[in-house]
């Protein structure tokens, strides 16, 4: 499978799942001063993360092209630090959380990539213990593949 299929399924598994399919964003976000380059798949929703859209788009999903500077001196060292890249993203705006999230990222990994579940770690932050029983309880995902982090290696940090 290349990556343009995978792109492919992803869009279509969430567009199921009742999301509208928007395309990628420009690197050089619109109307947000606090950005200079587009670094995460969010960056275009953040009015609806905010309220300031109303119930105008409930669910959506991207691929989305990120640039991305702020540690960019572990590019090269490590595989997961990278400054261009595409990030995968589906999207709820007061519509649903980790439960629907947590089990749709198991049933894509699954059925659309084949991917195998004794393979497969999953990450979460450090003190999210209501997404480590959902995982363990809604996708029967074994407690020790399940690793914690802390903000300093968690873009998305729980509640709080």
């Amino acid at each position: 499978m290349d990556s343009q299929e995978v792109r492919e399924r992803y869009r279509d598994f969430f567009v199921r799942r009742g999301h509208k399919a928007l395309p990628s964003d420009s690197l050089v976000p619109r109307n947000d001063p606090t950005l200079l380059f587009t670094s995460a798949g969010m960056v275009q929703f953040k009015p609806y993360f905010r309220g300031e859209m109303g119930d105008a788009l409930k669910r959506a999903t991207t691929c989305q092209k990120c640039f991305r500077t702020s540690d960019i001196e572990n590019v090269g060292f490590t595989h997961r630090h990278h400054t261009f890249f595409e990030m995968l993203g589906n999207f709820s705006f007061g519509d649903y959380f980790k439960r629907e999230a947590i089990r749709w990222a198991w049933e894509f990994s699954l059925e659309e990539l084949k991917l195998d579940p004794n393979r497969i770690w999953v990450s979460i932050y450090k003190d999210d213990e209501e997404a480590a029983e959902l995982w363990e309880k809604e996708a029967g995902f074994p407690r020790g593949r399940i690793v914690r982090f802390g903000v300093e290696d968690n873009w998305w940090p729980g509640p709080g």
